[in-house]
């Protein structure tokens, strides 16, 4: 029996990156569902929650980094992909410390991103 694509949730307020992202997913096999914050992400109930979340830092209402602290409080194991165009020390310390696979500048390199999400999806965390 055929394996299932992994399904990878992103997260990302700019609708043309989202799209973006979610070409680039969907042309290496995977399948993607897109939210524009992370509240819409929440609501949808995570009865079958993504393999893998690609988050920007930035959203309206919850920031990323809070919608991946409320996933350690709720005991939800889901491997992260950070990505951001506002590169700040201390986003970055708080979202390595919660256990983020990767923390990714803006413009996002598409084989890095790629690499990233194939560590999530085997379960590699950076070394914190």
């Amino acid at each position: 029996m055929p394996q299932t694509p992994p399904v990878i949730a992103i997260v990302e307020d700019d609708t043309l990156l989202s799209r973006a992202l979610a070409r680039l997913l969907r042309a290496v096999g995977w399948h993607t569902v897109t939210f524009a914050s992370a509240e819409a992400f929440l609501q949808t109930g995570l009865q079958s929650p993504p393999q893998c979340l690609v988050l920007d830092v930035r959203l309206p209402g919850m920031s990323g980094v809070e919608l991946v602290e409320h996933f350690v409080v709720t005991g939800l194991a889901l491997p992260v992909v950070i990505i951001t165009s506002h590169d700040d020390i201390q986003i970055r310390l708080r979202a390595m410390r919660v256990g983020v696979v990767a923390y990714l500048q803006k413009p996002v390199d598409a084989q890095e991103l790629l690499r990233a999400i194939n560590r999530a999806l085997g379960r590699e965390v950076l070394e914190r």
